[in-house]
């Protein structure tokens, strides 16, 4: 007889898997779009005031980075609205890798149209306005360092709860039988490290429980959220060709090299292609279901497979920011292991927030 049982560890049957900082992301995004937009209408106004073209074409140019921001925000203000709709199946969390793919193209057309112009200068050199140039750039560098503050609002959360640092605290949890394992009767918090004592009948038995640090790729690559980070390479990349706008301006005004603000082009257009394929190999991994934790998927397989059971199928893949998601295949000769023993087994994984198991006779399996 083959079992079936679906559950969703941490976020219910409602397949809610966003991002432990969505709705603050989601203020940060719209923040950088409010600035970015004042700072367009004021360029383009004043330039239209007083008759500045660079002043106006810079305007133009924020525009452009404000409708890149508006992907992001959209995405995020759209997976929010839309985590409860029963029309996706695995839930909204995808959305924001999506959302960052759309955005490395974005970049790298970008790219592509500052390497092409930036040609064009060393072919046809233009003359060059520095007592404009210089100063809008560092405007627009103020801009985008203000905007990287904005997004990265001075703070580091890796997702964890402030409780873990708290005193001891002793609780008891009563367990029941479920035929062939033991289960609390309610839920059991997970700080970073706990020791637990079970009293057994025979004794009382020592049980320590301690949570690594996570600072591995695989780690990394499951939690990170690709949307505020493709929002993160705009305004860096923005950031840093104004950098570079600037130091070509200066030299090429210091030393008559006009060739200088051509080469800076380049070099800007180089740096933000590398930070689009980056952003693009890793958002569409994350599309086409690439297992992206492959730890992970060890860890499900050693906790079943060292209980003397054989896992036949396994698959593991990101369904948002922080969850995975598994179908695990089961074939064990242990008659009292039904679905729900592997989901107790699999159930203290920080991370595997779905899991669909199917349980089968291990002589069938064979």
């Amino acid at each position: 007889m083959v079992d079936f049982k679906d559950a969703a560890f941490g976020a219910g049957h409602d397949h809610i898997f966003l991002g432990v900082g969505h709705e603050k992301n989601e203020r940060k995004t719209w923040a950088v779009i409010a600035l970015c937009s004042a700072m367009m209408l004021v360029e383009i106004v004043g330039g239209s005031m007083f008759g500045s073209l660079a002043l106006v074409a810079d305007g133009l140019h924020m525009s452009t980075h404000a409708g890149a921001m508006l992907i992001a925000a959209l995405a995020y203000s759209y997976a929010r609205k839309h985590a409860t709709d029963s029309r996706f199946v695995f839930g909204t969390g995808k959305l924001g890798d999506l959302a960052g793919f759309t955005s490395a193209i974005v970049l790298a057309m970008i790219a592509l149209l500052i390497g092409y112009e930036a040609a064009s200068r060393f072919l046809s050199p233009v003359p060059i306005h520095f007592g404009e140039a210089i100063p809008i750039a560092a405007v627009g560098l103020f801009v985008n360092l203000a905007s990287v503050w904005l997004l990265n609002g001075g703070d580091h959360d890796h997702g964890h709860d402030d409780h873990a640092h708290e005193e001891e605290v002793q609780k008891i949890f009563a367990l029941a039988d479920r035929g062939g394992y033991l289960e609390s009767k309610e839920d059991i918090p997970q700080p970073h490290a706990f020791k637990a004592i079970v009293r057994m009948p025979d004794g009382e038995f020592g049980v320590e429980f301690e949570e690594h640090e996570h600072h591995d790729d695989a780690d990394e690559a499951a939690t990170r959220d690709h949307n505020i980070g493709a929002a993160y390479i705009h305004v860096m990349a923005d950031a840093a060709v104004s950098v570079l706008a600037i130091i070509g301006l200066v030299l090429a005004r210091a030393f008559g090299w006009l060739w200088m603000d051509a080469l800076a082009g380049i070099i800007g257009a180089l740096v933000i292609a590398n930070w689009s394929y980056g952003l693009m190999r890793d958002t569409g991994a994350i599309l086409l279901d690439m297992n992206c934790d492959r730890r992970m998927a060890e860890n499900v397989r050693h906790a079943i497979e060292d209980l003397g059971d054989k896992v036949v199928d396994l698959h593991v893949w990101r369904v948002g920011p922080g969850h995975m998601s598994a179908v695990v295949s089961v074939a064990t000769d242990e008659t009292q292991r039904d679905s729900r023993f592997y989901h107790a087994v699999l159930g203290r994984f920080m991370g595997l927030s779905h899991v669909t198991v199917e349980v089968q006779p291990l002589q069938t399996a064979a």
